[in-house]
């Protein structure tokens, strides 16, 4: 195994792009050193409050050090001060390099004529191999006789490309097989690391995670309608527009997580997917996932300098993924979106009713069986693309969020004792301030039968009258919004307080026959 030691400071452009928060940037670059095999044995980082462009001797400072396999933070003071004591420690590192103790160096911003200087004087004369960035630093440590096997400046790079790099020219410099970590955690690098990134595609999580911009879209909607904020309308136009950058981004970053250089790539395909519709979107973030990752792994190999590998792998990949879908799968996304949609308002028009009643049964059942977040809510923000509401979400607002309210608000006003009306409170709140939750429901629900089958018989009648006055709505909302942001305000109002009430009522008798049995 080797063993190297990462030396730096929060650095000037550095301190923008990732030095400001040097926990973070140095585990980035353990858990890179640990897919690899590398041990790292020594840290010393200088992290200022400002960016050393700006700061003095008087600036706020912390020495990092490596204790128990993490960075801490062993000293505090004065820039000046907190240099003193690295200057002890750069001692320290000088002799395990001339004691072969240390294989190689990681540098970013380093003082090579101060803090760092007997090591960096050590390792020229073990001629150890080093990579790091920041021009200025790295010219200098080169201009000494240093055997630098890769530098780069800090631009356009972020904590986690920065070190795949240091790695990946470390790790070929001494013929070590080296995979990156492309996930948040180690722990999960069977899983997200190297291998087949396809593996990474998760179609419901990018729906789960564009909800806020679902949600927004709607908001929006509803303050339309007042007539003094008419002019919102053409504000709902441009959200709509931007649902398929939204849902680029996201997948981008979920199938290649790195960090800003996926996102922009998921931007520029999600820009040019715009006229796929949302599933145009979703297929040009995974393909800008999918090639910021390749690309980004070749530059790499050809020891393309940091800044030029971001721009190649955020740049191209988006330009490309998103030009395949402008000119060939997006008008088959848009089609497939708008055939989804054709089909559901076939059914819901042949028995609005029966359509209502039907979901508003089964979307209890589902979202215990975890259907609802793999099925339904894809077809609701399917629905919600073109106009910002849909019938499933409609019900979903009245058969699950206006019943789970039903429920707590029984177990708060007749509890069978008086502790289930302190877990009912603030699952009422949130049920009605924020239209989601619906899972504080569950302990009534799991405990009783009654409570159980009302739940499901409530969210039927919620949802047939849903489909009787043919409501376009969405959850997720506050309750007193919620109906504003519909198709049909008296309508869903109607419906929210048939299923609460009903749901209510039933569970209050529930509780007074438990409550009878008992006595």
């Amino acid at each position: 195994m080797k063993n190297i030691a990462i030396l730096g400071s929060s650095g000037g452009n550095l301190y923008n792009l990732g030095g400001k928060y040097p926990d973070k940037l140095i585990i980035d670059i353990l858990k890179q050193c640990d897919t690899a095999g590398i041990n790292v044995s020594a840290i010393q980082f200088v992290g200022a409050e400002v960016s050393m462009d700006a700061a003095k001797n008087t600036t706020k400072a912390s020495l990092y050090t490596l204790e128990e396999g993490k960075p801490k933070i062993i000293y505090n003071g004065s820039l000046k001060d907190t240099n003193q004591e690295a200057t002890k420690m750069d001692l320290e590192i000088a002799r395990q390099i001339r004691n072969g103790g240390i294989d190689g160096l990681i540098l970013m911003s380093i003082d090579s004529e101060n803090s760092n200087k007997h090591a960096i004087n050590a390792a020229v004369e073990m001629k150890i191999p080093i990579v790091g960035t920041g021009g200025t630093a790295m010219a200098n440590v080169s201009s000494k006789g240093a055997n630098v096997i890769s530098t780069s400046g800090t631009t356009g790079t972020t904590n986690r490309t920065r070190a795949i790099s240091f790695v990946f020219s470390l790790s070929k410099h001494w013929g070590i097989k080296f995979r990156p970590t492309f996930g948040e955690s180690n722990e999960n690098y069977n899983e997200q690391a190297g291998g087949n990134p396809l593996r990474r595609i998760n179609i419901r999580g990018i729906m789960i995670s564009s909800i806020p911009a679902f949600i927004s879209m709607a908001l929006i909607l509803a303050l339309s309608k007042i007539p003094i904020l008419s002019g919102l309308g053409d504000v709902f136009d441009i959200l709509i527009q931007a649902l398929p950058v939204v849902l680029a981004a996201i997948a981008a970053k979920q199938v290649s997580d790195l960090d800003e250089v996926s996102i922009i790539a998921g931007i520029i395909a999600g820009v040019l997917s715009i006229d796929g519709g949302i599933i145009g979107g979703i297929l040009g973030g995974i393909g800008a996932g999918l090639l910021v990752q390749f690309l980004f792994m070749k530059c790499v190999q050809w020891r393309f300098p940091m800044t030029t590998v971001n721009i190649v792998a955020g740049g191209f990949s988006g330009i490309i993924s998103g030009l395949v879908v402008y000119y060939i799968l997006g008008p088959l996304a848009l089609a497939a979106g708008d055939y989804i949609k054709l089909l559901i308002e076939l059914t819901i028009a042949f028995n609005p009713i029966l359509a209502g009643a039907i979901a508003g049964l089964l979307i209890w059942p589902a979202i215990l069986a975890g259907v609802y977040h793999a099925a339904i809510l894809p077809i609701v923000l399917l629905e919600m693309e073109q106009a910002g509401v849909s019938f499933l979400g409609a019900v979903d607002m009245v058969a699950l969020v206006m019943v789970a309210a039903g429920i707590n608000l029984a177990n708060i006003l007749f509890p069978r004792n008086k502790s289930e009306a302190a877990i009912a409170t603030p699952g009422l709140m949130i049920n009605l301030g924020f239209g989601t939750f619906v899972e504080s429901a569950y302990p009534f629900m799991f405990s009783s039968k009654v409570v159980f089958v009302g739940a499901i018989l409530s969210g039927g009648i919620g949802g047939m009258i849903v489909g009787m006055f043919d409501i376009r709505g969405t959850a997720y909302l506050p309750s007193f919004v919620a109906p504003f942001a519909s198709t049909n305000s008296f309508g869903l109002i109607t419906a929210m307080s048939a299923s609460l009430f009903c749901a209510f009522i039933i569970t209050t008798f529930a509780n007074k026959l438990l409550k009878t049995k008992k006595a």
